[in-house]
């Protein structure tokens, strides 16, 4: 437990910001999830489905959850399987 004032109050601004990072990770794992299963099953839309994870992806890049480069590693490797898929 934090015994001093500035550890306590680090702990609160920690509190806050995993609640902040953990809000946008989930939808962001769902999003690239979805993406994955669509792209190995060959169903539903997945062109719609990689786009929704890219803007899930970027949205994470903006509110800092993840790293520019992170996320450009994560859209290029979901895009380089949905052209495999296709041309599969």
């Amino acid at each position: 437990m934090a015994n001093y004032p500035s550890s306590i109050k680090r702990n609160r601004q920690n509190a806050r910001r995993r609640a902040r990072n953990r809000a946008v990770l989930g939808p962001v794992r769902s999003a690239i999830k979805r993406a994955r299963k669509a792209l190995e099953s060959g169903e539903g839309d997945r062109e719609a489905l990689l786009r929704q994870a890219t803007r899930a992806i970027d949205r994470a890049v903006t509110k800092g959850v993840f790293k520019r480069k992170t996320a450009s590693r994560k859209i290029s490797r979901l895009t380089r399987a949905f052209n495999a898929a296709n041309r599969a």
